[in-house]
């Protein structure tokens, strides 16, 4: 896997962090510099934190399911995909807070929540043979960058692309997990 790829995936990673950091934009009267690193400090770390953890326990079962670890690539990242989609259709909308404060036990509650799918992606990564240092280095500072633009973005513009990022993250995973399995059936060459 290329870095490209895997530029694509940390930024589709990155678009439930870009969300939360967007209504956390949207709930400062005035940009908390402090506030704003630290938000992105929470979704960067555990963004990287989280396919660490999924890359080993993949490798505990890397030898039990190599032959069809290109489907289990694809159905994991499609069905991510597919999940962000829909939920950035769904009806219920994400609230975001009235007021901004800093709340360090919210911000580790969200930062988990906007990296289980990470977790899955370290899974794939293991059956992939994907170097995890460089993979999820990429994916933390991918995901930090954004997030401190999802807190200017969120208090320039309030929620209005929050839907669009959601969606576009959605596609490129599915893109990605098509890619691999093409090329692992021979259709794509690798």
């Amino acid at each position: 896997m290329g870095i490209g790829e895997l530029f694509l995936i940390g930024v589709s990673l990155s678009m439930d962090a870009f969300a939360v950091s967007a209504c956390k934009g949207l709930s400062m009267k005035k940009i908390h510099r402090k506030g704003a690193f630290i938000t992105a400090l929470y979704f960067g770390g555990f963004q990287a934190l989280m396919p660490l953890v999924g890359w080993a326990l993949g490798k505990q079962f890397e030898r039990y399911i190599v032959a069809v670890d290109h489907w289990i690539a694809f159905l994991l990242l499609a069905f991510i995909g597919v999940n962000m989609i829909r939920e950035a259709f769904s009806e219920e909308e994400q609230a975001c807070p009235a007021s901004y404060r800093l709340d360090h036990r919210e911000l580790f509650m969200l930062a988990i929540a906007t990296s289980i799918d990470a977790l899955a992606v370290g899974i794939t990564f293991a059956f992939l043979q994907v170097e995890i240092l460089p993979a999820i280095s990429l994916i933390g500072c991918t995901t930090f960058v954004l997030s401190l633009v999802g807190v200017v973005m969120g208090h320039r513009f309030g929620s209005r692309y929050q839907q669009r990022a959601a969606v576009a993250g959605g596609v490129i995973l599915i893109a990605i997990g098509l890619k691999i399995l093409l090329e692992h059936l021979g259709v794509l060459a690798l």
